[in-house]
């Protein structure tokens, strides 16, 4: 059963989201959706609304907006590393798409630290590794018994570590 022309165009679509920082073309998109450069050209057109080019320019512009407002970066930098290789195209593209140009987009949007004063101690805590590698975290937690009715008051705590019915 052969597959819908469709399904190639996203595996082109899904390697432009992925790989934009590289100098990818559009034969290397239509070499994803096993396609001649020209008939991908036509059906990417036609079912997202805008050329292959210029959709991987977007996904480019979008992450160097998103860079420009969280990371201090140089200009040049950021068009370095969402995979643009002239300054001059990357500023006249970036003031197309979003009215101004990557400085003034800068300015326009300060950090989020300018902005919320957020406590230092939460910070730090925000930035702690989640996936601990520690022996003690492996242990399951302490159970506690209660007891049974009719017996004695009392509680007996047991982990992994402690034997049954022996007091912790």
């Amino acid at each position: 059963m052969p597959v819908p022309p469709s399904r190639h165009l996203l595996r082109a679509r899904d390697l432009a989201d992925g790989r934009y920082a590289e100098p990818l073309t559009v034969a290397d998109l239509a070499a994803a959706a096993r396609l001649s450069p020209a008939h991908f050209s036509r059906e990417f057109r036609k079912a997202f609304g805008e050329s292959p080019h210029q959709y991987l320019l977007t996904r480019r512009l979008e992450r160097a907006a998103a860079l420009l407002r969280s990371t201090d970066w140089s200009v040049a930098r950021v068009c370095v590393s969402v995979g643009l290789t002239s300054i001059g195209s990357f500023t006249v593209s970036f003031r197309r798409m979003f009215g101004m140009p990557p400085t003034a987009y800068r300015a326009a949007h300060p950090p989020a630290a300018d902005v919320a004063r957020v406590p230092a101690c939460v910070v730090r805590a925000w930035g702690r590794p989640q996936v601990r590698t520690f022996r003690e975290d492996a242990r399951t937690p302490a159970a506690v018994d209660w007891g049974t009715p009719g017996r004695r008051a009392g509680t007996t705590i047991t982990s992994s570590t402690a034997r049954e019915g022996e007091r912790t």
